[in-house]
């Protein structure tokens, strides 16, 4: 019987090999000359600070891409030669990663990463093939797809957009829903000294727009407005951001984000989402990339709060460490991703109307 894939598993699959490739190479400077082969690792003997932290988190973090790998395989490979091919394909992808890292000093390329890498990839393609058909034409994710967003590759890419997003909460040390913040990336000072006053004001207005903007990025991404969708959005959200502070902070606060400013944003945010949730489709459109300039905007004025991390310190582990930087980098670039899809959406819905 012949099996009809989405492309959704295909653009999750594109997405998480570059995040992974970003995670492995960061921060991408100090390049150097070895002066032997990349791939000497490959025989040196098992390494004498080895933790079982770092092997767990090597073999985790490669289960969703050969999950989602072996998934956009089945419409061509099916069963053992899927698991194979994902397997395979992965470890050389992990390869030629540990290979490159051997060029940058804040990195150490290592066989036991590249074996767990394997196994984690070797996992998630046994789940694919599994687990695999929710991705299918008349699969129950596909058919809640067909159902609730746009279809072909606006859609498709509007729920990785919305995937993406949720990645981003898993930055702890951000205003809630603060993304769009530049300082990291370009080591720059906040513009403005820390009072109470301007920080509550400032996070507020910050959670507010981002709620917003948010809100209506995922409404144009749906065929028709369901507010039970984007409850779910916003409630992952929130377990998100408190699995962040929970496990990536020493001491876990899981409600560190629920500061004044940011309750108040989250009553204001969602009364102006509701206030526009019907308006016509172009309204929200313009609404949308409005809303997500001013938080863009907003989140690059606020001072930085000298209380909120006295006591809190991000755990030092070096896996984790990489990790971070991926989710600093994704909640930094968010807002422009949401803006070039708002675009691209719009410029479809343009060439639609001339035809």
């Amino acid at each position: 019987m012949s099996i009809r894939t989405g492309r959704l598993p295909a653009h999750l699959t594109v997405a998480y090999a570059l995040l992974t490739v970003y995670a492995c190479l960061f921060p991408f400077t100090g390049w150097r000359d070895i002066g032997t082969s990349p791939f000497v690792f490959l025989t040196l003997p098992w390494p004498r600070w080895f933790t079982w932290t770092d092997t767990i988190f090597n073999v985790l973090g490669y289960i969703p891409l050969g999950f989602v790998f072996s998934s956009a395989l089945r419409q061509h490979q099916r069963g053992w030669r899927a698991v194979l091919i994902v397997t395979l394909a992965c470890g050389l992808f992990s390869l030629c990663i540990e290979a490159v890292q051997n060029y940058l000093p804040t990195r150490v390329a290592s066989n036991i990463d590249l074996l767990s890498n394997t196994l984690g990839a070797f996992i998630g393609a046994v789940m694919g093939v599994r687990w695999g058909r929710v991705f299918d034409e008349h699969g129950a994710l596909e058919r809640w797809r067909q159902r609730r967003f746009h279809r072909g590759h606006i859609g498709e890419l509007g729920m990785v957009l919305i995937a993406l997003w949720w990645l981003t909460l898993l930055e702890p040390s951000n205003i809630l829903f603060g993304n769009g913040d530049l300082r990291p990336i370009f080591n720059l000072p906040a513009p403005l000294a820390f009072s109470v006053k301007r920080y509550v004001v400032l996070e507020a207005a910050v959670v507010a727009t981002q709620i917003l903007a948010v809100g209506l990025v995922v409404r144009r991404t749906m065929r028709e407005p369901a507010m039970g969708v984007l409850a779910v959005v916003f409630a992952i959200g929130l377990c998100v951001k408190m699995i962040a502070t929970s496990a990536f902070v020493r001491p876990p606060v899981p409600l560190e984000w629920a500061s004044p400013g940011a309750l108040r944003g989250i009553a204001v945010g969602f009364a102006l989402l509701a206030l526009t949730w019907r308006l016509p489709n172009w309204a929200q459109h313009t609404l949308a990339s409005v809303s997500l300039l001013c938080a863009t905007a907003l989140v690059n004025l606020a001072p930085e709060n000298p209380f909120d991390w006295d006591n809190l310190s991000l755990i030092q582990q070096g896996n984790f460490l990489n990790f971070h930087g991926l989710t600093t980098v994704a909640a930094s670039s968010w807002p422009f991703f949401a803006l070039a899809y708002l675009t691209a959406q719009g410029a479809l819905a343009s060439r639609r109307a001339m035809r």
